[in-house]
């Protein structure tokens, strides 16, 4: 079932001091909440991305990373299903909304593609006793497949 989320963060423990930070916030009375962000002012982001323009290599890429989780690995029984790929493009979408750009690049997939893919792989018996981690076998993919390069016009490079 958590194939259906889009991410997996990883969230380490907090060090002492943040820690004790947290704990110290945790004794006074509930905080107001600042609303930062309306409804319709998210929903409204949300139809932005959807405007973003993705380029087929960029497509192509998200699938031959996705793809790549697939290959016959000792450390892999079951690699990302096709949700990898449709999920890689719309959070690049969004990343590139988020970086001032009206289109999508290879560069936002592969910033993206530990977060979207490492809770799709299932690792083998062999991975675990191995202390084979699933962003271990990511950071593989990630140097095995090339990111295609993209040409911007000169317009598009000097913006």
């Amino acid at each position: 079932q958590v194939d259906r989320f889009m991410f997996k963060l990883v969230v380490d423990y907090p060090s002492d001091r943040e820690e004790a930070a947290v704990v110290a916030r945790s004794l006074g009375g509930p905080i107001a909440i600042e609303k930062k962000l309306s409804l319709a002012a998210l929903e409204s982001h949300a139809l932005s991305a959807r405007d973003i323009y993705v380029d087929r290599q960029v497509v192509e890429y998200a699938v031959a990373l996705t793809n790549a989780t697939r290959r016959e690995s000792p450390y892999v029984e079951y690699g990302s299903s096709p949700r990898g790929s449709i999920n890689l493009v719309h959070a690049a979408r969004a990343l590139a909304l988020l970086r001032g750009r009206e289109y999508a690049l290879p560069v936002d997939v592969r910033d993206l593609a530990r977060d979207v893919l490492r809770h799709r792989l299932v690792l083998s018996y062999e991975a675990l006793a191995d202390g084979v981690t699933p962003d271990a076998l990511l950071t593989e993919v990630l140097e095995d497949v090339p990111m295609p390069q993209i040409e911007l016009s000169r317009a598009e490079g000097a913006a």
